[in-house]
């Protein structure tokens, strides 16, 4: 590590107080945990990262609470028309992507406190976290039926930013960037495939319903888009899969959500877990460089929030209407194959992160910042959080609202829990140092390591 990054490192330790997720921890000779005072925390931090927590609840609604292909395609659910199109064209604009570029941003700031610095954590501690993170995440993903659960695929990506964290600034853009390049090769092929296939198909299919003789290529044409097409438009088996996943047996929605979970899992190699590590090294950058702490000067969050919001906005309208135009073509709506994708995400969120540091910076909406800090304080409890909540409103043996309300209207559930989310956080951290989960997963990662970690 350079000296200049440690010396960086140890002045923010030193003068925050902060542990590798952010939340605020102080540590005595023998790593014994105690609060911090908020006027010692990073506000900006805390702020960011209840902003994404609440926001990222835009686009997991959707999943909770609509066929899963909704989450990508509209027309899955019928919203090309009226005020379910409107909140579509919101959410795409303002939301997709962006928000879990935050959160993974964050995380890689966290990597940066948690293992750098003279406080830092041996290599141990580090992974015995990160295995904890996976068992609170397989929780979620088995337990509490949430199929779009993150906790998992953060804690095997984090486990690859260990040997990243004494990089210079300027090594960890040029790691970032390089994930960013596999991530635009990918979707590129993706996008000429999912262009050029299914002509190819059809083709050859006319061909065989004329009576024509086709090759063994051409058939192989055929039994290729066929086995692509099952992941974008299902089959009446995994259609039924997914009702009975919200169903009112939880035994057959538990195996039906394993059966999900199972084809999930064996994509994340290909897609997810680099979409993750590319803006967690990102956020690794970003920290070492004063950007995520509001550091830099307020000329630079200007041209930041600035340059950001109109980038990814702009790039996020022309996805859109090429969706639109396209009669949202496989292309366009497949949710892995659009090449810009990166780009007005990313964009998004850096855009995000200097308006929320100018807000910080100017001292305004003071109860707004402390309610969004708040929530960040318990990020990992307000997830699971989530997850709960959904599991009682859509699944069958509940409330049994899956598939029942048109997605406008799960947007007034959304905003009824973002109320609970931030009533709960305030009037826990008002009572107690840490968030329940939070206080469970320090417990667990220094258990036998000479640090309590007090409620």
């Amino acid at each position: 590590m350079r000296r200049a990054d440690l010396r960086r490192a140890s002045n923010l330790q030193a003068k925050y107080g902060i542990d590798g997720d952010g939340v605020g921890l102080l540590y005595d000779g023998e790593m014994t945990a105690a609060p911090v005072a908020p006027a010692e925390r990073i506000e900006t931090i805390d702020v960011v990262r209840g902003f994404a927590l609440l926001g990222i609840l835009l686009l997991n609604i959707l999943a909770f609470g609509l066929p899963f292909r909704a989450y990508f395609d509209p027309t899955v659910d019928g919203a090309t028309a009226g005020l379910d199109f409107a909140v579509y064209v919101g959410v795409e604009l303002g939301a997709e992507g962006a928000l879990r570029a935050l959160f993974s941003i964050l995380f890689g700031a966290g990597v940066v406190l948690f293992a750098t610095g003279p406080r830092a954590k041996p290599a141990g501690i580090y992974y015995r976290r990160q295995f904890l993170l996976l068992a609170f995440g397989l929780f979620d993903a088995f337990v509490l039926l949430w199929t779009g659960d993150i906790l998992i695929l953060y804690a095997l990506a984090g486990m690859a930013l260990y040997p990243l964290r004494n990089f210079s600034p300027k090594a960890l853009f040029a790691t970032a960037a390089l994930v960013f390049g596999y991530l635009l090769l990918f979707y590129g092929f993706m996008f000429m495939v999912l262009t050029e296939l299914p002509a190819q198909a059809a083709a050859v299919e006319a061909r065989v319903a004329a009576g024509e003789p086709v090759s063994a290529e051409g058939r192989g044409v055929i039994d290729e888009w066929a086995a692509l097409r099952a992941n974008f438009y299902p089959p009446p088996e995994v259609l039924a899969n997914e009702k009975a996943k919200f169903g009112a047996d939880y035994a057959a929605a538990f195996a039906a959500n394993a059966r999900e979970l199972g084809a999930l899992f064996a994509v994340y190699p290909l897609f997810f877990f680099w979409d993750a590590l590319g803006c967690m090294v990102l956020g690794m950058a970003l920290f070492k460089t004063g950007v995520l702490q509001g550091e830099r000067s307020a000329a630079f969050c200007w041209r930041l929030a600035i340059a950001g919001v109109g980038v990814g906005v702009a790039v996020n309208a022309w996805e859109v209407a090429m969706k639109v135009g396209s009669g949202y073509a496989v292309q366009w709506v497949s949710g892995i194959s659009v090449p810009t994708h990166d780009v007005g995400r990313v964009a998004l969120a850096l855009g995000y992160v200097g308006v929320i540091a100018l807000v910080c910076r100017s001292g305004g909406l003071a109860r707004v910042r402390s309610a969004l800090a708040a929530v960040g304080r318990m990020a990992l409890s307000n997830y699971i959080l989530q997850s709960v909540v959904g599991l009682a409103l859509f699944h069958g043996f509940a409330l049994a609202l899956w598939n029942e309300l048109p997605r406008h209207q799960l947007y007034l559930v959304v905003l009824g829990e973002w109320l609970l989310a931030v009533l709960v956080s305030v009037w826990w951290l008002r009572r107690h140092r840490f968030g329940p989960l939070e206080w469970l997963w320090r417990k667990l990662t220094y258990y036998g390591a000479g640090t309590r970690a007090k409620a």
